[in-house]
């Protein structure tokens, strides 16, 4: 978002980050990182170099709270800045604390940060040392499975190298009321695809689950009926458990009226800025979008990269207008391109757009997946590392699925 920002701005404009810390850290590979096939450094960027060589302004301090009323960011050291636009890209709070017992500061583990992966790590290699059950999934109201399902494959593919897979029954717990309904209502043919793999790898699962509360070595789940009411209690013993937690926004703009929703999640428009005050834009997983259709259990609608992309490329148009004194016309077209690594192959798939009915529905899978996967990441953070604002989905991802252009952003007529 900063790079394509400053490449819109005109050359008076300054353009700031506010992050917490001077490393961008790239989160799809701590999967990897929990299994100990990347290190921290393979995948942090510092940014402060980069950005000073672009122009953009680093805040390394953190938000505290954002004052939209007076377009002013209060940062954690008590300092403020003032804004003339802002763009929230700031992702979620992760709700470890809404389920007793979740978390890696409880009893479960995550991949949700790399400080979280690295510590999945320790446990995961404990694991091969004394190999026991493994419970792996996500928790009612999460709205990121795709990360579930690749790491329970990727753990099932390094515990078959360790030669200890034998040793290790595995559990797959989800609040979809389907294997591989992904908070989308499936894509293409995902809910046989990855069932097939899950039976082919000896992976069990429990769809429609609540887990109530985790205890060390033991999870605690109610499998419940279309109606919502419990019709099987499930308790899990685990000597390893990787569960996602359900998101919320950050305190720095929870509970602001007007820009968040109950949840803290950034409400926007179609131009993705927030009706009360438009000055104020909102991109990425912390914004809020409705879930797709009734489930029997909370699930949310992921955000995923190309989607994200989308929504960056029609941000900066629109507030590059705004600079020029136009009216903002770029409109985010939402469509999802998702590659699901499970260590040695995988599963891609195309949803044009997002949210159904679509026009493109497509799902595929093979060795190629993950090859394609590791080609992301190196094409990503150098893309990073160079300071660069061009859209990865369309240069590397879409060329490797073989589809010739998804359009990422249309532009209204003026007026």
């Amino acid at each position: 978002m900063a790079y394509e920002m400053k490449e819109k701005a005109g050359p008076n404009d300054e353009v700031t980050v506010v992050n917490l810390g001077n490393t961008y850290s790239f989160v799809p590979s701590n999967p990897w990182v929990a299994v100990g096939w990347r290190d921290r450094k393979d995948i942090s960027v510092d940014l402060t170099a980069i950005f000073d060589k672009r122009g953009i302004e680093l805040r390394p301090e953190g938000a505290r709270r954002v004052v939209p009323e007076e377009n002013r960011i209060e940062l954690n050291d008590g300092s403020s800045i003032d804004y003339d636009y802002l763009i929230l890209a700031t992702g979620p709070e992760l709700a470890f604390d809404e389920i007793e017992g979740l978390g890696p500061d409880a009893n479960t583990q995550s991949v949700c940060h790399i400080d979280h992966a690295e510590k999945a790590k320790d446990a995961f290699e404990q694991l091969v040392r004394a190999p026991g059950p493994v419970v792996i999934g996500a928790v009612q109201g999460a709205s990121c499975f795709g990360p579930a399902y690749e790491f329970a494959f990727i753990v099932e593919t390094a515990l078959r190298r360790a030669r200890k897979r034998d040793q290790v029954p595995m559990t797959f717990v989800t609040p979809e009321p389907y294997i591989g309904h992904l908070g989308l209502d499936g894509v293409g043919d995902t809910k046989g695809l990855l069932e097939s793999a899950m039976r082919e790898r000896h992976i069990k699962w429990i769809t429609n689950a609540r887990v109530t509360r985790v205890e060390p070595g033991k999870m605690f789940v109610e499998e419940v009926d279309e109606s919502g009411a419990t019709r099987a209690e499930h308790e899990l013993p685990f000597a390893y458990s990787m569960m996602l937690p359900a998101f919320r926004g950050v305190p720095a703009v929870a509970g602001i009226e007007g820009l968040t929703n109950p949840r803290g999640f950034v409400t926007i428009d179609k131009y993705q800025r927030n009706a009360r005050f438009p000055n104020v834009f909102g991109i990425g997983v912390g914004v809020a979008i409705p879930p797709v259709g009734q489930t029997p259990l909370p699930v949310g609608v992921p955000k995923t990269g190309f989607m994200i992309e989308s929504m960056v490329t029609a941000t900066a148009a629109n507030i590059a207008a705004l600079l020029r004194g136009e009216q903002p016309g770029a409109v985010a077209t939402w469509n999802a391109v998702c590659l699901a690594d499970f260590g040695d192959e995988g599963i891609a798939f195309v949803a044009q757009p997002q949210i159904p009915p679509r026009n493109v529905n497509w799902s595929s899978s093979g060795k190629w997946v993950h090859a394609a996967k590791v080609g992301f990441e190196k094409y990503f953070l150098r893309k990073v590392r160079q300071g660069k604002a061009d859209t990865v989905y369309e240069n590397l991802v879409l060329d490797v699925l073989g589809i010739k252009k998804l359009k990422e952003i249309h532009i209204e007529p003026a007026g």
